[in-house]
């Protein structure tokens, strides 16, 4: 019916069926038939029909008088909103894990600006996922099982996780051979891994290990300094490990265990059009995550 109404106030203002069929690229017949329809539905008649005189009736002329500004006030929203939509200009406003954005992503972030400089990206970062909906956020990278309901999910990635410890450490304390034997060392938890699922590379036989931490921590970057700095064995993402695997400040434990892989999404609220800036975002980052075996659950080179 709102469609039927524009098209009244589209008549209205042309004072022709014709004349608004061709502003609107409609067939006339179309024009005509769609006027009857919304007659039949409000009960009046709205236009006089003369092949030679275009006039409103009363009702016609009411009508028209209360709709006209609030149709083209629609019509002018939905205008703007749909040039919005579609140009590589304005604002995005994006969310992500602050570890991986300030450590393996900030090549990702940095590329992004400079390709699509009229873009104003303002990026969230924070190791909690937060509501979009409520923080007005348009995607979101998330590492991590999704069990929120309301959000489209892409998966752009998988990151590994192993057990690491430092040279130091391993060097006062001996090498565990077995799993058992990490009962016996200094552990350190991170709270994004509660217990450590690991698998046996070749056999692929699956183990959980449920800890009694002699540290816990809720940020997987101090985890990783407090490995490095000797103080224990912990099982951690190779993103955040990836440096100091490669320079030998750490090295692998029990190299023929495997911890669980976090799974890394692109969500966005169900329900939301993506902007062009934010497909554009979602696409770069794609690009990027499967430009990178260490994004892709291998292990750095």
């Amino acid at each position: 019916m709102l469609d039927d109404i524009a098209l009244f106030v589209h008549i209205a203002q042309c004072r022709s069926l014709s004349a608004a069929a061709q502003r609107l690229n409609l067939p006339p017949a179309s024009v005509t038939r769609r006027l009857q329809r919304l007659e039949e539905t409000l009960g009046v008649r709205l236009v006089h029909r003369s092949a030679r005189k275009f006039s409103l009736t009363s009702e016609g002329e009411a009508y028209y008088a209360g709709l006209a500004d609030v149709m083209q006030q629609a019509e002018s929203t939905l205008q703007a909103l749909n040039s919005d939509l579609h140009q590589l200009r304005g604002p995005l406003t994006a969310a992500a894990p602050t570890n991986a954005s300030i450590g393996v992503l900030a090549p990702m972030w940095s590329g992004f600006l400079k390709s699509y400089p009229q873009i104003r990206l303002t990026l969230s970062l924070s190791n909690d996922n937060k509501d979009l909906v409520e923080n007005r956020v348009d995607i979101a990278l998330r590492f991590g099982a999704q069990s929120e309901t309301g959000l489209y999910q892409k998966r752009v990635g998988r990151v590994a996780t192993r057990l690491v410890a430092s040279p130091g450490y391993l060097a006062a304390h001996g090498s565990p051979e077995t799993l058992e034997d990490l009962s016996r060392h200094q552990l350190i938890w991170v709270s994004s891994l509660p217990h450590w699922s690991l698998t046996h590379i070749e056999t692929r036989r699956e183990e959980t290990v449920y800890l009694s931490p002699d540290v816990g921590v809720d940020d997987i970057t101090l985890a990783r300094q407090l490995v490095a700095d000797g103080h224990g064995i912990a099982l951690l993402p190779v993103t955040e490990t990836s440096a100091d695997l490669l320079s030998g400040r750490l090295g692998f434990v029990l190299p023929s265990w495997t911890g669980q892989d976090r799974n890394a999404y692109l969500v966005w609220p169900t329900g939301r059009l993506l902007s062009a800036r934010a497909r554009c975002l979602r696409d770069h980052i794609s690009d990027f995550m499967k430009a990178d075996p260490v994004l892709q659950g291998g292990l750095p080179s």
